[in-house]
């Protein structure tokens, strides 16, 4: 650990280029898999740097591979996209960038999920280890990744040779900006992030004019009967000691009001962190549509689709065990144990492509006075933006930090000398 510290001691960080560099992405963020001008920006302050940069990998993957001589191969990911949120931090370089989607629609742009500053920290650490190359011995690949927040980009950069085109990872490494006391690190050992699904599922029923119910089988009827018996599932099918979320993110039937339509449907969105328990669950899921589709009396069956799949994210112990021993000798109190959460990402995706053990970690960003108060008066939910809302924005400088360093720290558990 004490050689982690000189090395950290031994090399101060431009910060006044981290900030631009984050400013910049605050400012310009861009949609998932859409990330052109974000994909460039990265590539040419990684030309700045002794590496191969390996690019693009998919469409807007890229690797730096910084070489220096034997050892460990540690890899480390930051993903770089944006959310069609409009951004309401007031910040003088909050984002005002308007895009129109595929689908017609304009939307406002905003980095709320704190993907500006994963980037930023894991540019930090290439130029840290770019300029201690005397002080640890291996090979270190910075992978940047695109397409996080639609659990696309991790396997399309699997999809498309990832692990032929850098060399296989002893260990992968990430982590990611939560609402908490900002510069808190904060880790666990197993399930960190929930497993997840969306499901979509048609409903059939058949059509009449809205004065005349007896001659239908209305859909939105037996859509309505499916919502009240799905929320039952985990309140009486799941142990209380067990997690699960079974949410309907949508429903959608009929488009006049004097028309009873011929078929509904339903979004829902699905949370978990045990295998067992999703199979269980899945399975009352699709007995319940069946059911009750049957129950209406209509002559189709209901149809079920998943889709959007995200991997638990479960954390290697050994590895956990080996960082988090320098956390705590670096960060002291601030190194924490975190609680499992609720929401998913696709970093796992990385690690399976490698066959490689992987560890994530978080990083707390909220101001410390708003956190301490809102927890003393029980009024974090109120009071605490959180990823994905539109007033979300890190405290800057301690959240930066605590990423930078603690990044450092995973890397150089295996890399320094």
């Amino acid at each position: 650990m004490s050689n982690i510290a000189d090395i950290l001691a031994s090399f101060e960080l431009d910060a006044s280029w981290l900030r631009r560099l984050y400013e910049h992405m605050h400012a310009n963020p861009e949609l998932s898999m859409h990330e052109e001008e974000t994909y460039q920006l990265i590539v040419r302050e990684l030309e700045a740097f002794d590496c191969e940069i390996v690019a693009p990998i998919g469409k807007y993957g890229i690797c730096a591979v910084f070489e220096n001589g034997a050892g460990p191969t540690v890899l480390y990911r930051a993903d770089f996209d944006g959310l069609p949120v409009t951004e309401r931090t007031g910040a003088p370089f909050a984002s005002r960038k308007v895009v129109t989607t595929a689908d017609g629609d304009t939307v406002g742009t905003m980095h709320a999920c704190g993907h500006d500053i994963h980037t930023a920290a894991l540019l930090g650490l290439c130029s840290v280890l770019d300029n201690t190359r005397d002080k640890w011995s291996g090979t270190f690949i910075a992978l940047f990744q695109p397409g996080e927040e639609i659990a696309a980009g991790a396997q399309d950069m699997a999809d498309n040779g990832l692990a032929d085109k850098v060399p296989t990872p002893d260990v992968v490494l990430g982590l990611h900006v939560m609402s908490g006391r900002a510069g808190e690190v904060m880790s666990k050992p197993g399930p960190q992030f929930a497993a997840c699904d969306s499901i979509r599922v048609h409903i059939p029923g058949r059509g009449a004019h809205g004065s005349m119910p007896h001659n239908s089988v209305d859909p939105t009827f037996t859509a309505a009967m499916i919502i009240a018996r799905l929320q039952a599932i985990v309140g009486r099918e799941v142990n209380p000691a067990d997690f699960a979320v079974v949410t309907v993110g949508s429903m959608s039937a009929g488009k006049a009001i004097n028309i009873i339509p011929n078929e509904a449907e339903l979004v829902l969105n699905c949370r978990f962190y045990s295998d067992k328990v999703k199979a269980r669950v899945y399975a009352a899921i699709e007995r319940v549509v069946h059911a009750e589709v049957a129950a209406s009396g209509a002559s189709g069956k209901a149809t079920i689709g998943y889709f959007a799949h995200g991997e638990l994210l479960d954390n290697d112990a050994a590895i956990y065990s080996a960082v988090r021993e320098n956390f705590d000798a670096i960060f002291g109190p601030e190194s924490t144990t975190s609680d499992p959460k609720t929401v998913s990402e696709d970093f796992p995706i990385i690690g399976q492509a490698f066959g490689a053990p992987y560890f994530f970690w978080l990083i707390g960003c909220t101001p410390r006075d708003v956190w301490d108060r809102a927890v003393e008066e029980d009024r974090v939910a109120e009071d605490v933006p959180v990823n994905h809302m539109a007033n979300f924005l890190p405290e800057y400088e301690p959240t930066i930090d605590a990423a930078t360093r603690s990044a450092a720290v995973a890397a150089l558990t295996y890399l320094a000398r």
